[in-house]
């Protein structure tokens, strides 16, 4: 969806978004006849399977959005050359073209089945099914518990648009303690074409990865001396966080923020009044004992800034009260799910918290979505998924409150214009939410932005103001992020840009090659002028030939290159070179500082000559 022309909600009514590429890539969620392909084709793959390999057992086998798996206790682990083999077989079962149909048995006869075939896994599955019990069977010899749904035959699945594409370890129910079993991955697709068109996109996204930009461009690392999970900003990636971090300031500003600066640790008191130790104690890292005081490192922001509305007594005609904050934030994950910035155990959240009457709840949200869309345009996010969550099954709070709040998010998102899917009974325990997703230039969709009502920390803390008629009422509380966390914003960001980014927000902007070294004082003389003028610019002293110093620039991904020559430090111009509009020719000293000057005012993805 295009943030400043909404698109209209599809039949099921989920909300249209825009994609990168020409050829559409449905999921599995939006495909009625892909879920059925891909759960086809796990059951073909597990057959396939075990007719190579008789004394593996199998355990789960789902579809994915974009594919299938199954998960198997074999005694030797599967190689690529198992892979291969294990697809030619699949072939082999497709070209037969069997039936794939449904039984619907007893627990008694599905028992009897499974132990003939010694399937203890599957005993376990059985024991957690409800009835009816049912089962597919791929032509006489195989069969599996599930509940479908299935294409009728083989001959529906093309052998020409899937591919198993690897195998990583798993454990039995996600549980670490019990066994370790392989999985192995596959896709399907309803043509080759798409097969083709979802190659070529994992391969984009390997190019993008953040992980390998952040080494190449020396923008970050996590070193593993200091533990895992743990982020260090090298200076050029420092440069590119203050940009974004100055950006986020500003026009937070703009938009009647003020900031707060709270602690990273409290007393675990604090946590125990929260609510954070009853429900989220397995995220949190254990507490510190100081001056006989249990301290706990902070998971969340939220109760810092629910004590600061608390340390004085609140009238409404103070509210709204917008307070933000880049605050630093510690999780516990799993070694298992740290991935690069995307996942990490200490990460800066772009928290806010509002504090408003109950009238203001619509017009807090329509300003917080524009922001939004503001700060996210900036760095090119235009196209957005937006649903809109409404109370769960269990749940705090008075009804006519969660209606109220609920109406309010949609008013919002109506008079913004936004088309949305509403997601009911996905709220928080606490309060409904707006969730924003946004995509990325190869049509992946990534959680950003959330916006979250709540009416739990209120209460636990006791927040009042003193209404109108002198009573004492609870404030609405609204939680609000934008980047989610600046890490994962960062990374998301590289991938987005393929590190190639504009030159407002690029670590190095201008790199000027000197031919020889009688024109370096020149050189120092240009770059003197763009650095008083704050742009970010260097003189590459290596003293290697013309092409390979601009290998080096092309390389770091440098927006421009300056060449200097005997003839431009006579005429005091430049040479330049810019990756997104080629060749700029000569250009006069004076006229490239002011257009960098004023491309970084501007916010620019270029310079703005001529």
């Amino acid at each position: 969806m295009t943030a400043t022309q909404p698109a209209a909600p599809n039949a099921s009514g989920n909300v249209a978004t825009t994609t990168s590429s020409t050829l559409h890539l449905p999921k599995t969620s939006e495909s009625e006849q892909l879920l059925r392909i891909r759960h086809s084709m796990s059951h073909v793959m597990a057959m396939a399977v075990q007719r190579l390999f008789p004394k593996a057992q199998v355990t789960i086998g789902p579809w994915t959005e974009t594919g299938f798996y199954y998960d198997f206790d074999s005694p030797d682990p599967f190689t690529e050359a198992d892979l291969k083999a294990i697809k030619k077989e699949m072939i082999k079962i497709i070209n037969q073209k069997l039936p794939l149909e449904r039984l619907e048995v007893s627990r008694a006869e599905a028992e009897t089945r499974i132990k003939g075939q010694n399937e203890p896994y599957k005993l376990e599955i059985l024991a957690s099914i409800q009835e009816p019990i049912t089962l597919y069977t791929l032509g006489a010899e195989w069969w599996d518990l599930c509940a479908g749904p299935h294409v009728a035959n083989t001959s529906e699945l093309n052998p020409k648009a899937f591919e198993l594409e690897s195998v990583a370890g798993a454990y039995w129910r996600g549980d670490e303690n019990n066994a370790q079993l392989q999985r192995i991955y596959g896709t399907a697709w309803e043509t080759p074409e798409q097969l083709a068109e979802h190659k070529r996109r994992i391969e984009e996204a390997k190019r993008r990865d953040h992980r390998r930009i952040g080494t190449d461009l020396n923008l970050f690392s996590i070193e593993d001396e200091a533990g895992a999970g743990l982020v260090f900003w090298h200076p050029r990636g420092a440069r590119m966080r203050l940009l974004i971090e100055n950006l986020w300031r500003e026009l937070h500003f703009e938009a009647g923020y003020e900031l707060l600066y709270t602690p990273h640790v409290a007393d675990i008191s604090l946590w125990k009044t929260s609510g954070h130790l009853d429900f989220y104690a397995e995220s949190m890292f254990g507490p510190m004992q100081v001056d006989e005081r249990e301290y706990q490192l902070k998971p969340m922001n939220c109760p810092f800034h629910v004590l600061t509305y608390a340390s004085t007594l609140r009238s409404y005609r103070e509210l709204p009260i917008r307070w933000a904050e880049l605050g630093t934030v510690y999780r516990y994950e799993r070694p298992g799910v740290m991935h690069g910035l995307m996942r990490v155990r200490g990460f800066t959240q772009d928290d806010a918290h509002v504090f408003c009457l109950p009238e203001q709840i619509s017009d807090e949200i329509l300003a917080i979505l524009d922001l939004t869309e503001q700060i996210l345009s900036t760095f090119d996010f235009r196209h957005y998924e937006i649903n809109l969550s409404t109370r769960p099954e269990k749940s705090i709070g008075d009804d006519a409150v969660w209606d109220l709040a609920t109406q309010g998010l949609i008013e919002a998102l109506d008079r913004k214009g936004w088309a949305y899917k509403i997601d009911e009974g996905g709220g928080a325990f606490y309060g409904p939410k707006i969730d924003l997703k946004i995509e990325d230039a190869i049509g992946r969709m990534w959680q950003c932005s959330t916006i979250q009502l709540d009416f739990n920390l209120p209460e636990r803390f006791n927040l009042d103001y003193v209404a109108a008629d002198g009573s004492r009422q609870r404030p609405i509380m609204i939680h609000r992020a934008i980047f989610g966390s600046l890490e994962r914003f960062f990374g998301i960001m590289t991938e987005n840009y393929a590190g190639d980014f504009p030159f407002w927000l690029a670590p190095e902007q201008v790199r000027l090659l000197p031919v020889t070294d009688e024109v370096r004082p020149y050189a120092e003389q240009v770059l003197s002028q763009l650095k008083a003028a704050g742009v970010r610019a260097s003189i590459d002293h290596s003293g290697d030939r013309l092409g390979k110093l601009i290998r080096n620039g092309e390389q770091m991904k440098v927006p421009v290159l300056g060449v200097i020559g005997a003839k431009e430090a006579e005429i005091q111009h430049i040479s330049l070179r810019s990756r997104r509009e080629g060749d700029l020719g000569s250009v006069g000293l004076a006229a490239l500082v002011a257009a960098a000057a004023q491309a970084n005012q501007d916010r620019s993805a270029g310079l703005p000559l001529g």
